[in-house]
């Protein structure tokens, strides 16, 4: 098996084993034993619905503090657009992007920069006829996850292309570089972000060998230090270089927008985005050359690590975008080259391997159907399984044992209790 990072993480002292983690985790990365939560690594996507939905705040993501930017000499702010839709009554970025140089950055890249390059660069591959349709946008890493663990035939059809974040990482050492003379040691670039799937990616990166990007910090983390900052400017210097498609990504159907063109589609939520999936595995969607998903509702404007409601944030973007140019950037061959895939998509073996023996692994999945076929089929999750295929694959590797079952139990408990009465 992998060694896994994951940004989300559990907090046992706080859990209950309330069971409400289990039912909605996306990939049943979640199991409930001895009263607490355990999170299966090689199944979890990171895509913080387990956060999101705990009542005792038993979870939570790990993302980098401001702190740890004085660890290099030249400090780069790569902020998600998501981050302008946090602050009321905001009609010019450059307040946030100002903002970010007064909390200790010395250069600022909009990451909404490089997603204009991204979709001028999808739009000519589209255009070009490059890709499996219908393509499947690769801008949200825990879809890119769920994609490698629950759908591994529509791999082929994710767009190869680095996520905005990346380019945009990539795109502000270059030009950090060139102003500078800096080496790349010397240069910190962290991504101002909504949400831990993206610090998962930039720990463990699904299309490239290592990130460009340094670190991360959850935009709740910043928020108070930033407003603060942005309250007490004396000027506010012209840094923005993005348009209203670069910033439209921030909210759900902002990519798919900006392929100007009418055969797209877009869903956000994870459980909307599974439903999507399972259509597209059984061919039921058609006629669509473009699918963008966000596993958080609104888009990114919906992570957990943001801090305004994402549909007043959303309405924020859409007010926002009113002042903008339509796009400032433009592609170019050689940006085209440093946007591609350094390795295929592949499925996660290891997700759901029962065995590195193929023969045991084959037997074992024998005995799961025998298991399987004499529970009740309730997917209740009093277990702590997700559901009741789970638990026999529990079962099977010995993690779990059929009496866990209250409705087995049960009937274990009458059937002594018949033979107890029948002896007296």
């Amino acid at each position: 098996m992998n060694n896994y990072f994951h940004s989300v993480e559990l907090d046992a002292e706080k859990c209950c084993g309330c069971t409400n983690c289990l039912k909605r985790c996306p990939t049943e990365a979640i199991r409930i034993h001895n009263g607490k939560a355990h999170i299966l690594s090689e199944r979890c996507i990171d895509c913080g619905e387990c956060i999101r939905i705990c009542p005792h705040h038993a979870k939570r993501a790990h993302s980098n503090q401001l702190e740890e930017i004085e660890q290099y000499k030249i400090k780069v702010a790569i902020p998600a657009p998501a981050l302008f839709g946090q602050f009321n009554n905001l009609d010019d970025v450059d307040i946030v992007l100002t903002g970010l140089r007064a909390v200790g950055f010395d250069f600022i890249y909009e990451v909404s920069r490089a997603a204009e390059l991204v979709s001028e660069a999808t739009r000519k591959l589209i255009h070009e006829n490059k890709l499996n349709k219908p393509i499947i946008s690769s801008a949200c890493p825990a879809v890119v996850r769920l994609i490698k663990i629950r759908f591994p035939e529509l791999c082929d059809n994710v767009m190869p292309l680095l996520a905005p974040m990346e380019v945009a990482a990539k795109m502000a050492r270059r030009e950090v570089r060139e102003m500078t003379g800096s080496s790349d040691d010397d240069i910190g670039v962290f991504f101002i972000t909504p949400c831990p799937a993206k610090v998962t990616e930039i720990n463990s990166p699904n299309s490239s060998e290592k990130s460009a990007v340094s670190g991360a910090i959850a935009i709740s983390q910043l928020y108070p230090e930033l407003t603060q900052a942005m309250d007490h400017l004396k000027v506010v210097e012209p840094i923005a270089k993005s348009g209203l498609i670069g910033v439209g990504w921030a909210t759900s159907g902002g990519e798919a927008a900006a392929m100007l063109g009418d055969k797209y589609l877009a869903a956000d939520g994870i459980e909307n985005v599974i439903r999507v999936l399972e259509e597209l595995e059984d061919e039921h969607i058609r006629d669509v050359d473009f699918i963008e998903l966000n596993a958080c509702a609104g888009g990114c404007v919906g992570g957990v690590l943001t801090v305004e409601n994402p549909y007043v944030a959303q309405a924020r973007i859409q007010n926002l975008r009113k002042y903008l140019p339509v796009s400032l950037n433009h592609l170019n061959e050689k940006d085209l080259d440093l946007m591609m895939w350094e390795k295929e998509l592949e499925f996660n073996a290891d997700s759901f391997r029962l065995s590195d023996d193929l023969m045991e692994a084959m037997d074992m999945m024998d005995k799961m159907e025998q298991i399987y076929q004499t529970l009740p089929k309730l997917d209740c999750g009093s277990c702590g399984a997700p559901t009741c295929r789970a638990m026999a694959e529990d079962i099977v590797k010995g993690k779990a044992k059929e009496t866990d079952c209250i409705h087995k139990l049960k009937e274990k408990i009458q059937s002594v209790y018949d033979q107890l009465k029948n002896t007296i």
